[in-house]
């Protein structure tokens, strides 16, 4: 059985005050894990939304500013440091347009994450496509809206290894050492282990040793400083941060692309109040028409948000179910 290292971070704030504070437990386990991925739904920006205009503070209708605060996580792409800076313009922008404070939850797992949408500690989520699918089937989890980059609400998993690797394949990544994400990540997780199980492989006999980052950010760090042999990562996270931090993405190198799948999206519990829970959608579904939504996008290198369908997230399932059933594992 292949090794696997945990490494678990926490962060909690409040949008607007940043007043944060961060957790970290590391420590060494020996599991074993897998996972599989869905396919992208093409949207045309220019007829997205046919919505009234979302009523920003202070106008009839808006949320008194004494809410209580609404509760919204973000977890697994980037680390704790990373989403604060990086979703801070997003979530004032929520809290302008809802004209309610907005509290930033962050947790380590996605596992973790479930859990609090399921005991309504947490209203709203951005989540990977693999804990949607989990939370619809263990307790109603609906969707909201599904980020959309480069014209469509998909995205991709990325098969990554070290600059100045001469790693090639997956197939070359037997024996090796891999970072995967989360045990419930699609791109980080799913989509490598699906493409092992077509092959009748497994990670804990493929690779002689894997690690969970649950981080996409970390996954990639520990690649670019050779701590692992390679990893999968999500396509929005490795586009984003070759932007943002191009010196860290210089060292790494795409060996592999699979998908398209649905996007990670927006989601909420099905009994958050569905007046709330309207608004919400309407706010991210207009986002990109509007002048400040489309500067907070574009700081996170998102084109906006889309409506999207459980049965987007069909190909997740399926692709769940080949991983989880049993196979002959083949040497």
């Amino acid at each position: 059985m292949g090794h696997l290292w945990r490494v678990l971070c926490e962060r909690a704030g409040t949008a607007g005050s940043m007043v944060t504070a961060l957790g970290v437990a590391a420590g060494l386990i020996a599991v074993a894990t897998a996972c599989g991925s869905s396919g992208g739904v093409r949207v045309n920006l220019d007829e997205r939304a046919d919505l009234p205009t979302v009523q920003a503070t202070g106008e009839s209708g808006a949320f008194s500013p004494s809410s209580n605060p609404l509760r919204i996580a973000i977890t697994g792409l980037l680390s704790p440091t990373e989403t604060l800076s990086g979703y801070g313009g997003f979530l004032t922008y929520l809290e302008q347009r809802l004209g309610r404070p907005v509290k930033l939850v962050q947790r380590g797992s996605y596992a973790e994450l479930n859990a609090l949408i399921q005991a309504r500690q947490v209203d709203m989520a951005l989540v990977c496509p693999l804990p949607y699918v989990q939370g619809q089937r263990t307790f109603g989890m609906e969707l909201v809206a599904a980020v959309v980059s480069q014209g469509a609400a998909a995205h991709y998993s990325y098969l990554v290894v070290a600059a100045d690797s001469d790693i090639t394949s997956l197939g070359q990544l037997r024996g090796k050492t891999f970072a995967f994400s989360d045990p419930n990540s699609h791109s980080g997780w799913l989509a490598p282990a699906y493409q092992l199980a077509l092959q009748g492989e497994a990670p804990d006999t493929f690779f002689a040793r894997h690690v969970f980052t649950y981080h996409h950010s970390e996954s990639l760090r520990a690649v670019a400083n050779r701590l692992v042999d390679g990893a999968a990562v999500d396509s929005l996270i490795y586009d984003y941060l070759t932007v943002t931090d191009p010196e860290l993405m210089g060292r790494t190198r795409v060996i592999a692309r699979w998908g398209p799948y649905p996007s990670p999206p927006f989601v909420v519990h099905p009994d958050l109040d569905p007046a709330v829970k309207e608004r919400l959608r309407r706010i991210l579904l207009t986002m990109g028409q509007d002048p400040q939504g489309q500067q907070v996008l574009g700081n996170l290198h998102m084109e906006g948000f889309a409506a999207v369908a459980d049965g987007a997230y069909e190909l997740i399932r399926s692709m769940e179910d080949r991983v989880r059933a049993p196979t002959s594992v083949s040497r």
